[in-house]
């Protein structure tokens, strides 16, 4: 009598796994030769240029800059669009959609039909493919994204009509001000004047932009140091130069950023020996006051 073949579990799971991996190098893409491999490209920075925005298509004061191009074997192009505050593009659709990576700033984005959604540094925005839309800067706030798009045809984008100031005006539903850093409330949420308008856009509109869209769009915004940390090198820099009134506004916003009342007055006291007594004296009267009922 023939015995029942004896079953190998492992033997059967060896083969399954075996026919997975064939099927899957089936689809794998063939490896290129570093010697057959097209050359390696890089724009640096400083070779790139960049141009005003067309009033045809955009509202207000608009730069855009080119960062790559399609090529033969990549479909996609990108570039870097700084909207000052109040400025945003025409209505327009996107063959095959868009990707949109907010770098610095708060603004605004609206699908036609949709309600205004607030965007703001890190956020990514996916817009589908056909689907009419604008983007910009909040009203109070500069804003810079990079714009990914990928070419379908000759024609990429169609430039519609201009939204109009009730639609750019409409309150975003997602305003999200209590859980943005101190230096992103400092520039405003994009639905309340930023500190630098409160103090001098009135007198000084430039100049209150510019401290919105340079200092806090961007110069906070740099990862090298921490919030913390770049509060305490401004803090320090005002202490020195005995600037009582920004000494006061940023203490406000060191606490905000963590900086303990304990760190603060050391920092004072070690700077009374290099930036002078007088001055620490000073920041010491203004600590009090920032610090005062804190228990930190």
């Amino acid at each position: 009598m023939n015995q029942p073949e004896k079953r190998n579990p492992g033997a059967a799971q060896m083969k399954q796994t075996l026919a997975i991996l064939a099927l899957l190098s089936l689809g794998r893409a063939t490896l290129v030769s570093a010697q057959d491999a097209p050359a390696l490209v890089i724009t640096h920075a400083a070779t790139r240029s960049t141009v005003a925005a067309p009033s045809a298509t955009f509202t207000g004061t608009a730069r855009v800059e080119n960062l790559w191009d399609t090529t033969a074997t990549m479909r996609s192009y990108g570039g870097s669009v700084a909207f000052d505050s109040g400025a945003r593009t025409a209505w327009h659709v996107h063959a095959r959609g868009q990707v949109i990576i907010v770098t610095a700033g708060v603004g605004r984005v609206q699908l036609w039909g949709g309600p205004v959604e607030e965007i703001r540094t890190g956020d990514v925005v996916m817009i589908p493919a056909g689907v009419k839309h604008w983007h910009g800067a909040a009203p109070a706030t500069a804003m810079t994204h990079i714009g990914i798009v990928e070419r379908s045809g000759a024609q990429t984008t169609q430039w519609l009509e201009k939204e109009t100031d009730t639609q750019y005006d409409a309150r975003p539903t997602t305003p999200r001000a209590s859980s943005a850093p101190a230096a992103a409330r400092n520039a405003g949420d994009g639905t309340q004047p930023s500190a630098a308008q409160r103090l001098m856009g009135d007198i000084a509109p430039k100049l209150a932009q510019l401290t919105d869209s340079v200092l806090y769009g961007d110069v906070w915004k740099r990862p090298g140091l921490s919030p913390r940390d770049r509060s305490l090198a401004t803090v320090s820099a005002l202490i020195a130069m005995n600037r009582p009134d920004q000494l006061r506004s940023h203490l406000t916003i060191a606490r905000q950023n963590g900086l303990t009342q304990e760190e603060a007055i050391e920092t004072i006291t070690h700077l009374a020996f290099y930036a002078g007594w007088p001055n620490a004296v000073t920041a010491v009267g203004i600590a009090r006051e920032v610090f005062a009922g804190t228990g930190r």
